[in-house]
Parts: structure tokens; sequence; C-alpha cells
């Protein structure tokens, strides 16, 4: 399966909906996506990853590298996930303390926009 992402702004902050399979193969396109974001001035950034079917350390690891972009500019990521597969896989690997992972994209634009 392929990765599709669509951007776009809800409040202040760029909501990045993500769909299909984050993996070694398809993990650049978010990385690239994250990265202009925070290239042209963006650092509040939600990713939703509701349309997700799987997720492997690659994806983790360019979620951690972007939310380490936004924290370098004083901004923040948050993560909209309700998926019990994707919230175990943050939960294992203890980034569900790291990120803000929310239920609704709207509770995830509150918290980075604070």
């Amino acid at each position: 399966m392929d990765l599709s992402l669509e951007t776009r702004r809800v409040g202040d902050a760029q909501v990045v909906a993500v769909a299909g399979e984050i993996d070694v193969y398809t993990a650049p396109r978010l990385r690239e996506a994250l990265a202009d974001l925070v290239e042209t001035g963006h650092h509040r950034i939600v990713v939703d990853v509701e349309k997700v079917d799987f997720l492997d350390s690659t994806g983790l690891g360019v979620l951690v590298g972007g939310l380490k972009r936004v924290r370098a500019n004083n901004g923040n990521l948050a993560v909209v996930c309700t998926r019990e597969r994707l919230l175990r896989i943050f939960d294992i690997t203890g980034l569900a303390k790291v990120f803000g992972i929310h239920d609704s994209v709207d509770a995830a634009v509150t918290s980075v926009s604070r």
C-alpha cells in the first residue's frame, strides 16, 4: 500500500492527515512534508494517523525527528490516534509519553496552540 498525505490549516496549526503505511519505503515522504512545514515557518503541527494501517520504526523515527524540528523552533507536534494497534506501538516504545496523543484533530490543535 502507498502513503497519502494531505496538509490543511486548522486554526493556527498545520494538520498533516496521513493514510496508508508509514514504513522504510514511504517514510521519506512524510519526513519531507514535515521538514517543509518547519522550513516555511509552521511550528504547530498535528499529524493525524487515523487512516494509517501500518507504522514501523522508521515511521516512528520520522515523527520523533519532526518533533525535534518543531521544538527547536519553540513549536510543538501532536498526534491524532485512536487505533488500538498504533496506540500500543506508541505505548511499548515509550513515545506515548513524548508525544501529545489525542483522540481528535480539534483536541490536538488546541494542545499545540498553547
